[in-house]
Formats: structure tokens, sequence, C-alpha cells
């Protein structure tokens, strides 16, 4: 399964391998924003594995594990670079010793050395994508972002731009680029956005779904009370915006959720993850989901989806009838 990103010329897997976790932890103060202890070994092997499987999108940004995630990226993707579509983002300050995030930066000449030092870490000499990390971000103070990023492109860095933002003025601001190809979106099956996919249809834009799994609920292995190690960003200790999980344990009220709609994202043989990534192409021709990768085992699991293809539109609307939701989107 393929997708164009956007209105580019560039041709990518219909979903992409997220590279949050592989950067292994790193923190906001006291605060932790990893997914806990990695092996780099083993992530470099789900990358090559995702890549022999035919997903050829990874996404990661310059502040996951403070730049580890890049540079274990760099590596996995050495003699392989032709074959892999790189996402990066920017916007973030970090130490790369401490791993502590130390502020933000999105100056033209902070967006000019993030872009650098990404390139740097990555071993590449561009960056097929790069995404503004702020979600929130004023849009009204946005024009210099996206001016810089346009002059990114003629200068041959990067060959596209977008915004990982849940907004849809954002979204919309940022889509009147003329190289603005793609909207980085929070959604998934008990989480939708319409108002971001409408600006990614409307201006034909890819529409990048992180948390396509809610974040790990969506996998089936996080069953109500059971915790989530204190180094891992939905731990007891999670930041603020952590919803899908609370108090280390998965929030109840979107755990109902995920067990309505279970037996149907499970039918015709889908695990319960590949039957929430099918859900998303079956949403949106634009949906090109990033479900979180750090074995090879879970890389087997989540490219195997491509395979099914799409959910049926009557299981779509079964799902929407349980969730109590509008059809359309």
């Amino acid at each position: 399964m393929k997708r164009k990103l956007g209105h580019s010329n560039i041709e990518m897997s219909a979903m992409g391998m997220g590279c949050w976790a592989i950067g292994g932890p790193f923190w906001a103060d006291e605060t932790p924003l990893g997914w806990g202890k990695v092996d780099d070994d083993e992530s470099i092997r789900a990358i090559h594995t995702c890549l022999d499987l035919g997903v050829n999108l990874f996404d990661t940004a310059s502040v996951y594990g403070a730049g580890h995630s890049e540079r274990v990226l760099g590596k996995a993707l050495k003699g392989r670079r032709d074959q892999a579509i790189i996402v990066t983002k920017f916007g973030p300050v970090f130490d790369e010793e401490s791993r502590q995030v130390t502020g933000g930066d999105v100056s033209p000449k902070g967006i000019r050395q993030s872009c650098a030092d990404s390139l740097r870490r990555l071993d590449t000499d561009y960056i097929d994508l790069f995404l503004f990390h702020f979600n929130d971000h004023p849009v009204e103070e946005a024009a210099e972002v996206r001016d810089t990023l346009e002059a990114l492109v003629t200068e041959g860095k990067i060959r596209t731009y977008g915004w990982s933002t849940d907004f849809a003025d954002r979204a919309e601001f940022f889509a009147q680029g003329p190289h603005c190809s793609a909207i980085e979106v929070e959604l998934n099956v008990i989480d939708r956005n319409p108002e971001v996919t409408a600006v990614c249809e409307q201006y034909n834009l890819a529409a990048i779904n992180r948390g396509p799994l809610a974040m790990g609920l969506l996998t089936g292995k996080y069953a109500p009370g059971k915790k989530v190690a204190s180094d891992d960003v939905r731990g007891k200790n999670s930041p603020d915006w952590m919803k899908y999980f609370q108090n280390g344990e998965p929030a109840p009220a979107w755990s109902q959720k995920v067990n309505a709609v279970r037996d149907i994202l499970t039918s015709n043989g889908r695990t319960l993850a590949q039957g929430a990534l099918a859900w998303l192409w079956a949403h949106s021709d634009k949906m090109v989901p990033i479900p979180g990768i750090r074995t090879v085992a879970q890389a087997e699991e989540n490219c195997k989806v491509m395979d099914f293809g799409p959910l049926k539109p009557e299981q779509m609307a079964e799902i929407d009838q349980i969730l109590e939701r509008p059809l359309a989107i």
C-alpha cells in the first residue's frame, strides 16, 4: 500500500514507524517524556524489518531521547537512506548529556540550527519532511516559522514541511504554504479530530496519525489496573497532557471505548492493533498512521496490517453507532 505525501511528488508507504520510543529515556525536570529503557540493536533490527516488509516512512524528532532516536535511525539507514522517507521535528531545546528538555527556540536561527543538528545526527544531507513540533504555538506568530521552512526547501535541506498540531486554524495556516505537505495530528478510532481531518482533505495534505494506538491502549496489552513503569511517559509522573493513562494506569473512560469496539476491530483475523490501524485507512485516504515500534515482533505485527487493508464501510458505521458519534468525519 502506497500514499503520496500530500501534494508533493514523494511516494511513501501507507503507514510508518513511530520512532519516539527508540529514543529511550528523557525528561523535563522530573517528568519522564520517553518510554523507558531501550535496546538500540533491537531498534535497528525493527527498522530493517519495516524496510524489508514495505514500510519506508520513519517519524522521529530532535527531542526524542534528546537526539538519541535520530542517531539510532541514522545508523539503521546507513547504506539504505535512498529507501527511506525521514520525518523529523524541531522546536524543543535540550541537553544531550543530561537528556533534559530545557526550553524551545523557533526563531529563524533556532530552526536552522535544529535542522543542521538533525542532519548531522541522522547522517544525511536532506530531510524529507520537517515538522513544527509545538502543538499550540500562536498562529499569529507562525508566519516567520513557515517562511523559514520555505527557505530551507529552496536551499535543498528539506524537501517539504508541516505542523504537528491538533488545531485546525494552525493546520490551515501552514496549509497555505507552497511546500507544506502534511499535518501530524493525534487521531485514532476512539479519538477523532474531524476539524483537522477536514483541513487535510481540503488542501490535499497527508494526515500523519500520531497516537494511532492510543499510546498502547489499542494494542490490548494494558488491562485496567495494569501499572506502567515510573520512567515511562504514561507512568505515575506523566505530563499533564497524558489523557489515555492516569496515575500510571489505563484511563477507565478510554478503556471502555476500546472494549466497546474490540470485537469489530479484531474481526477477520486482525489483532486489536491491526484493526485500529485499518480503521484509520477507512476513515480517510489522507491517513498515514505511525504506530510506535521498538521490537521486531511489533514491526512484524504492524506491517502485516497492510495485507488486510482498510475496514469495510459497514464496520465503520457500526463503530460510529456503538461510540454514539456522527457518521461523517
